[in-house]
């Protein structure tokens, strides 16, 4: 039987094809005989109560000059579909949890939907570390100016940064001294309406800061290390990162073993760790990446083992 996979993600246009891990998931799942369907979260719709979408049939190419050919748009009852990938990038605002209002719709439906809408929903990348607190750095949350000012008066040096972004948006390294952390902290929060995460500055980023991409709760065998570029703190590729596969280390595989056990309980099956020295800074769930940087270095088949997760999943229900 032929799988139906609905892929919900930004314009497909616009994506980096070398470096694309939707793109990977993607090809992997054709190469299995699998049907794909494009899906931008707007073209998302509930009508009678039934979940639906504007959906096209793409088909991909691991080519960065052809990478896809759409079909005719259509609209589709989503309950038509098997599964439904939602591989959307932050910003996480009011438009991302209204989609995952009508993919859980299509969840009741019968559709598995990874990963889990109420997941998503519940469990915000940057704030979700604090249920890990042996392996966080410290912290606080606050939108109140003089909290923050006065954890950093504490710890010296520290990164301050939104809970919505990605890709190293935003992020400000301040030190005791720092002279413009008035307008920093003002800027983060809206004025003190909008709380922000800070941490203590972590010295190991010049080493890296290592994705742990862990499927099924399983983490995988190799991490990327982002190693943020001469004069900056962001180990993140679009800040302008270079990039070190590297081996994970037995801290780090402890971590990741302890973190997918819950996020295999909340039926987050594919997710990305974010770690600086020993600490977990983030857990990337909506869109996690570094597939295909891992997979060209390794003979780990990343892509593979999560639709492997996925057809155990269909058999199961």
């Amino acid at each position: 039987m032929t799988v139906k996979i609905g892929v919900v993600m930004d314009p497909i246009q616009d994506i980096h094809v070398y470096k694309d891990s939707t793109l990977a998931i993607m090809l992997a799942a054709q190469a299995r005989g699998a049907q794909l369907y494009y899906i931008l979260s707007e073209g998302l719709l509930v009508e009678q109560a039934k979940a639906a979408a504007h959906t096209q049939a793409i088909t991909v190419f691991d080519d960065e000059k052809n990478w896809f050919e759409l079909g005719e748009k259509k609209l589709q009852n989503l309950a038509e579909l098997d599964v439904i990938l939602m591989r959307k990038d932050p910003p996480f605002d009011m438009d991302y949890i209204y989609a995952t209002y009508i993919l859980e719709q299509a969840e009741r439906e019968g559709v598995l939907i990874v990963n889990k809408p109420a997941s998503l929903r519940s469990y915000n990348e940057k704030f979700f570390v604090t249920q890990f607190p042996e392996f966080c750095p410290a912290h606080i949350v606050t939108a109140n100016h003089d909290s923050i000012k006065a954890f950093v008066a504490q710890h010296k040096r520290c990164v301050l940064k939104p809970l919505d972004g990605m890709g190293g948006d935003r992020i400000f390294y301040v030190d005791e001294h720092e002279r413009n952390i008035n307008v920093i902290i003002e800027t983060l929060t809206e004025h003190g309406k909008t709380p922000c995460m800070v941490q203590a500055f972590i010295p190991e980023i010049t080493k890296g800061d290592k994705r742990i991409l862990l499927v099924n709760g399983e983490p995988i065998p190799h991490v990327l290390a982002r190693i943020p570029h001469e004069g900056d703190i962001r180990g993140n590729m679009a800040a302008g990162a270079s990039v070190q596969v590297q081996a994970i280390n037995a801290h780090d595989l402890k971590l990741a073993k302890t973190v997918g056990e819950k996020l295999k309980n909340l039926g987050i099956y594919f997710a990305g760790l974010d770690v600086i020295g020993d600490y977990l800074t983030e857990i990337n769930i909506t869109c996690p990446t570094c597939i295909r940087q891992i997979e060209s270095e390794t003979d780990v088949k990343i892509a593979d083992l999560l639709l492997d997760t996925i057809d155990n999943l269909l058999q199961e229900q």
